[in-house]
């Protein structure tokens, strides 16, 4: 009986341990700088580890991110990146930050992060954002107006947006819990996909006729 309860019981911690690392890994060491060249090199999570003897504080390091984003496209607003890509010693510690500008009236569109939950500060203008919750909450909206100073989180996986709503430029930063948390935008990706999918089925899938379907594809 206490070989069963025993089995029972690591089974169980086996399953809450997988279910723990199932995003970013919890470190096993002080740190563990990205690395492109994988030789002499371990790999962690999509990336490879340099010696740790071998860090510098440039890996720790990046700079720029009180400069404007070039906001002149089509949604009027720019994201500068803090992730793994630009500080490699952020591999293994699930976290990285974004700047985000606005131009008036600019949006970040509809879109999700699948890795991570964002905290996001508005630093100057006025800002509508908001999420829409999973259909087991029936797709609610929460929304909210933002001034300077206030904070705003957005739940992992959710589809999430911010708008310019002032006559000035916005500007905010934002925290991830992740060192590469993913973008999925929805139009992009459902209008935009390479190949194309089938006009007929999104003209069922959105209710809409199908020569919009096919006037969204070839705007995306």
């Amino acid at each position: 009986m206490r070989n069963v309860q025993f089995l029972t019981g690591f089974a169980l911690l086996i399953l809450a341990s997988s279910l723990a690392s199932a995003f970013d890994p919890s470190p096993l060491q002080d740190i563990c700088v990205a690395i492109d060249e994988p030789k002499n090199a371990v790999f962690v999570n999509g990336k490879f580890c340099k010696d740790p003897k071998l860090a510098r504080p440039g890996d720790f390091f990046l700079s720029g991110l009180d400069k404007p984003g070039n906001t002149a496209n089509r949604l009027g607003f720019s994201v500068k990146n803090a992730n793994v890509d630009q500080i490699p010693g952020l591999n293994t510690l699930g976290i990285s930050a974004v700047r985000i500008d606005y131009a008036p009236y600019g949006q970040n569109p509809p879109h999700t992060h699948p890795r991570a939950t964002e905290i996001l500060t508005v630093l100057e203008g006025t800002l509508y954002v908001g999420f829409v919750t999973s259909n087991q909450l029936n797709n609610t909206l929460v929304a909210k107006v933002l001034k300077k100073g206030d904070v705003f989180v957005f739940p992992i996986g959710l589809i999430h947006f911010q708008f310019n709503i002032g006559k000035t430029n916005a500007v905010a930063i934002a925290a991830l819990s992740s060192q590469n948390p993913g973008v999925i935008t929805i139009a992009n990706s459902v209008f935009g996909a390479n190949p194309p999918i089938n006009p007929d089925f999104l003209s069922k899938a959105f209710q809409l006729d199908v020569d919009v379907v096919k006037d969204l594809e070839a705007k995306f």
